[in-house]
């Protein structure tokens, strides 16, 4: 399967238990990797035949943006669940990192990753 991988997109977002994370917000780090059938761009060059990262990465900010949520995990799954819905995607994994998580330990990040499959029509 071939893929399209977009790799530490930045985003300041308002997700987390806590009240503060909720209104002073803070960073979230994003990969997202996509499988889809590449062959046809591959073949063409155009950038109609395949799958627009640059429209993608905007929906992923959009989404994580959108509203504020309690958990990582969810905020997550919305960001699969849209690219899903808009884009020719057969399966999608988000790798959701917080590095400011309110831990109290000494860490890179905390991070949550999920795998979601386009459902059969």
């Amino acid at each position: 399967m071939d893929k399209i991988v977009i790799k530490g997109l930045r985003v300041y977002a308002y997700h987390g238990v806590n009240a503060e994370e909720k209104e002073k917000g803070q960073p979230f780090i994003l990969d997202i990797t996509m499988a889809a059938d590449l062959s046809r761009p591959g073949a063409s060059d155009f950038l109609s035949d395949t799958i627009n990262y640059s429209k993608v990465a905007k929906l992923a900010v959009r989404v994580m943006q959108s509203e504020k949520v309690n958990l990582i995990e969810r905020a997550a799954t919305m960001v699969a669940e849209a690219i899903l819905e808009e884009f020719p995607v057969r399966e999608i994994t988000v790798q959701l990192k917080k590095p400011r998580a309110p831990v109290a330990a000494d860490f890179d990040y905390v991070a949550v990753e999920i795998t979601r499959r386009q459902v059969a029509q």
